[in-house]
Parts: structure tokens; C-alpha cells; sequence
């Protein structure tokens, strides 16, 4: 046959990488499913399972992980909408700057982010700091970073360019003279926004939603370095149940529940893209100014 050769030639190419993928990364994920069925008095079943789903302290961390990742999801998809739109569409200086910014902003790592809002907000930073210069007061009025409210208000801050750049090159996108002529029509400033620009938009939300929701969902720094202690997600109860407990079964089985989430939702995320073309960003790198908005 004269293809075969051609074939196998391309197969001994592949063996390399699917092997390499297999060792650093299925195999380590086929362990920690293999450890959460294997008890520790021995065997295999899956009673590690149901000792965990009874327990009040994963159904808790479950909730919390739903919550705070949808959260910051909406969190981040209104405020990433409303800056995009002001960046993209009402000429101001350094306009161009702050989109530069915003590729570098991607780049920190969240931890990062926790931090300057600690030195902002926390009990002892700046704005407390300010307060009871001014008052004579003993305690400022800010202490709510320890709370969920203050792991929302990180990863929102944190995970809004994610879906800005998108945006902001989607935007790019809309043609001038729609807006011109929405505009010469008498039509208002909101009527614009959601009539021509936001349905060339929709599946850039949509896309860069779907990759935040899976990014809060895994978030471990932000809810460590907060030090939210009453804030408990399913990152933190894997960390919890492995390194504190020395519960390596249970954590596994916290592991895997938190894998099969991610999965599904990366899988949401994926459909989205492409049923979206991959949305503008794969289009376009920048997002210039337009005027008439």
C-alpha cells in the first residue's frame, strides 16, 4: 500500500508528544482518580465518595464556589462591558495607553492583585489609614477583604481584562457608519449602544464569560491571600483535606469533583468559541477609538 509508510512515519512523529502529554498530565490525573475509590482501610470502592457528599463542609464549599465564581462572572462581565465601551467609543488621551495596559494587566499574577487591594482596603491600608487621619478615629470603616464581598471584589478586579480584551477587539470591529448614522437619526447614546454595538458583541461576552466562570471557579490565590478564613471554596477544601487533615482520599475525591465542574465548563467555553469563530480577538489585536457614540 503506498500510503502506509506516510502513515507511520506521521505516528512515530506523534508517539512523542502523546507520550510526554500522558506522563506529565494523564497520568497524574489518572492517580488522583484511582486514589479518590481507594479507602484507606484498603480496597476500591466508591464509599470515599459518598463520605464526602455527606459532609456539610463540601456541600458549603460547593455552594460558595458556585456562587462567588458566578458572581464574579456577572461582576466582571457588566464592569468589563461599561469600560470597554467608554474605551473603545469616547475619545479621551491615553486612551490607546490604557489598552496597552490592559495586555499587561493579563500577565500579573493574581496573588498580585490581592495584595494591592490589602494595601488599599484593608484594615490597616491606605483608605482606613486616611479615615482616621482626618477623624482622630481609633479604626477606619473599611474592613470587609476578609469576607466574601472582598474575594467578589478580587476577582472581579482581577479577571475583567480577561474579558475586555475581547471586547475591546470586537468593538474594533463595528462599522463606523452605523454609529454615524444611528447617531444623524437622533438616536441616543443607550439606544446605539444596545441596537448596533452590542450584538456585534454578544459572542465576545459570551466567550470571554465562559472563561472567567472557569477561571474563578479553580481560584486558589485570590481566596489564600485575601485571608478570607470563612471563605471556603473547593480549591481551598482540597488544600484543607491534603494538607491539614492529612485526608489525601478525601481531597482526591474534592480534586475530581472540582475536575469534572471545570471540564464541563471549559467544554461550555469551547462551544461558545466555536460557534462564535473563535470571536473578534482572533481577528484583530487592538481596539481604535471611534467617535459618534
Amino acid at each position: 500500500m503506498p500510503d502506509t509508510e506516510p502513515g507511520r512515519t506521521k505516528a512515530l512523529w506523534a508517539l512523542p508528544p502523546v507520550a510526554a502529554l500522558a506522563l506529565v498530565f494523564l497520568y497524574p490525573l489518572a492517580l488522583v482518580v484511582w486514589q479518590s475509590v481507594t479507602p484507606e482501610d484498603g480496597g476500591h470502592s466508591t464509599a470515599p465518595y459518598t463520605q464526602v457528599f455527606a459532609e456539610a463542609s463540601f456541600r458549603d464549599a460547593l455552594t460558595t464556589t458556585v456562587l462567588i465564581a458566578v458572581g464574579a462572572t456577572v461582576g466582571a462581565l457588566l464592569l468589563s462591558l461599561a469600560l470597554s465601551l467608554v474605551i473603545a467609543f469616547v475619545p479621551f488621551p491615553g486612551g490607546k495607553a490604557l489598552t496597552r495596559l490592559i495586555d499587561i494587566f493579563l500577565a500579573f499574577p493574581s496573588f498580585l492583585i490581592t495584595l494591592a487591594l490589602l494595601f488599599l482596603y484593608g484594615t490597616v491600608g491606605m483608605a482606613n489609614g486616611l479615615w482616621t487621619d482626618v477623624t482622630g478615629a481609633a479604626h477606619g470603616p473599611l474592613d470587609f477583604l476578609h469576607t466574601p464581598w472582598g474575594v467578589l471584589l478580587a476577582e472581579v478586579t482581577y479577571f475583567t481584562p480577561f474579558v475586555m480584551r475581547p471586547l475591546l477587539a470586537a468593538f474594533s470591529q463595528v462599522e463606523t457608519g452605523q454609529v454615524e448614522a444611528a447617531a444623524s437619526l437622533g438616536a441616543r447614546p443607550w439606544r446605539i449602544a444596545g441596537k448596533v454595538i452590542l450584538p456585534e458583541a454578544l459572542p465576545s461576552l459570551a466567550a470571554g464569560g465562559a472563561l472567567v466562570l472557569v477561571l474563578c471557579l479553580n481560584e486558589f490565590g485570590i481566596v489564600l491571600f485575601t485571608g478570607a478564613k470563612d471563605v471556603v471554596t473547593l480549591p481551598m477544601l482540597v488544600y484543607t483535606k491534603a494538607i491539614l487533615d492529612g485526608d489525601y482520599t478525601g481531597a482526591c475525591v474534592v480534586a475530581v469533583v472540582n475536575i469534572a465542574l471545570s471540564v464541563a465548563l471549559y467544554a461550555l467555553y469551547r462551544t461558545v468559541m466555536s460557534r462564535t469563530g473563535g470571536g473578534a480577538g482572533s481577528r484583530t489585536g487592538g481596539a481604535p477609538h471611534r467617535a459618534g457614540a
